[in-house]
């Protein structure tokens, strides 16, 4: 057993056996600084990552004000009981009744009552494992490293696990349509067995961002991005037009015939029409003129507005020059290769159910794009559209550094997992 600086003193720490490969740099960093006994630097690798902790899933649900850990049992710690915590690459698979929540390190020194376990846990059972005393006076040796390390090291990362989630396959490719959100929260891309913000966190993300509170919401929302109907269907309609424009004259579609070719299309079709359908003839009544100029308007100001990202995206690099965004399809298969794995750390969905619409995801990508640039184009582009308003913010420019990473960094799944 192992122990952080006084008032016990480590002894002698082998490295870790050979074969043990740690999945994320986490747990890499804290191996290492154990093998060297560096106690301050694996108090600040800690101080910089989220520990999580069980819970009890129904009396978290009947009271979620509270906290209802579940503590564990271990031999080599007298009368056996400890606080087991883990990093993000140990967590275990999702399990229906099997719950996590996660703090930083200094609350577990705060929160800390003396009718819990003598010894925090760190990673029970691994090369990694380190025994804290969980009481004051002691706590504070380690609990101090937290005051000095300033906000969590995982925002705008690239995470992987290298043991534990997909590298290669349709599962790997279709976790990957969700790698920009993935690299901007700092969560590991291929993450399957998804835990993220731990259950609290992830009922709250889908509570107050989506509105979804069960499982039947869930899955409705899971198949409205799969079909991509979670964005505006007038987007589609300005970027297929332009598709439609760039077959017919060669690939090039200047701006302003763009836009009068979309006012004649929006204008024929408002005009009435005649349908012949399997039950008979139908016709259409006209729409009032003055809607039918109204919707004119908001289209050509959108053919303004993608016209300007597009641009914008240009000159950042994240399209080619000559090159267009040909659907906003990604958008909602990105945020459906989340969803599936939000529902399933929040429980309302399994992890089989999670991973078929994973799969489903990333086939229905390689159906719309040609490579993960344009996928990731197409993404940026609807998140702009909807979110930003032109303002090229945080909306645009988070999403920027995230596909810079996701194109540079030689461990990227843009760059290792083939889109096609």
């Amino acid at each position: 057993m192992s122990f952080g600086p006084p008032p016990a003193v480590p002894a002698p720490v082998p490295s870790g056996p050979p074969a043990w490969v740690a999945p994320t740099h986490v747990e890499q960093a804290l191996w290492e600084a154990k093998a060297r006994n560096d106690w301050a630097g694996y108090f600040d690798t800690l101080a910089r990552t989220r520990l999580y902790f069980e819970i009890v899933r129904e009396r978290y649900d009947a009271a979620p004000s509270s906290r209802h850990v579940v503590f564990g049992h271990d031999p080599r710690v007298f009368g056996g009981r400890v606080w087991n915590v883990y990093t993000v690459g140990m967590l275990p698979a999702p399990e229906p009744h099997r719950v996590f929540d996660w703090e930083r390190l200094g609350w577990f020194a705060r929160a800390w009552q003396p009718s819990d376990p003598p010894f925090i846990v760190v990673n029970p059972g691994t090369p990694c494992e380190a025994f804290l005393p969980a009481a004051p006076p002691h706590s504070a040796a380690w609990a101090q490293h937290s005051e000095g390390v300033g906000t969590l090291d995982v925002a705008k990362r690239l995470c992987t696990l290298r043991v534990g989630g997909p590298l290669q396959g349709p599962v790997a490719r279709g976790l990957a349509c969700g790698a920009l959100l993935c690299v901007y929260n700092g969560s590991p891309w291929n993450a399957m067995a998804w835990h993220g913000t731990g259950y609290p966190g992830e009922l709250q993300r889908l509570r107050e961002w989506w509105g979804i509170t069960s499982r039947e919401e869930w899955q409705a929302a899971l198949r409205g991005l799969l079909a991509c109907e979670s964005h505006s269907s007038v987007w589609e309609f300005a970027l297929s037009l332009r598709r439609s424009i760039a077959r017919d004259f060669g690939g090039y579609v200047d701006v302003a015939y763009w836009r009068e070719a979309a006012a004649r299309v929006v204008r024929a079709n408002d005009a009435g029409q005649v349908l012949v359908t399997d039950d008979g003839v139908t016709k259409t009544e006209p729409r009032p003129e003055s809607e039918t100029e109204a919707r004119v308007r908001g289209v050509q100001h959108l053919i303004g507005r993608i016209s300007r990202y597009e641009a914008r995206m240009r000159a950042d690099g994240v399209l080619p020059e000559n090159r267009y965004v040909s659907s906003v399809e990604a958008w909602d298969l990105g945020r459906a290769s989340k969803m599936a794995r939000w529902g399933l750390g929040a429980r309302f969905g399994t992890l089989q159910e999670a991973e078929s619409a994973v799969v489903q995801a990333g086939r229905a990508a390689v159906l719309s794009y040609r490579s993960w640039q344009d996928f990731s184009a197409g993404y940026i582009l609807g998140r702009c559209l909807h979110f930003d308003e032109e303002e090229f913010g945080d909306w645009y420019t988070d999403m920027v550094d995230a596909h810079r990473i996701l194109m540079s960094q030689s461990d990227s799944p843009w760059l290792t997992v083939p889109f096609q």
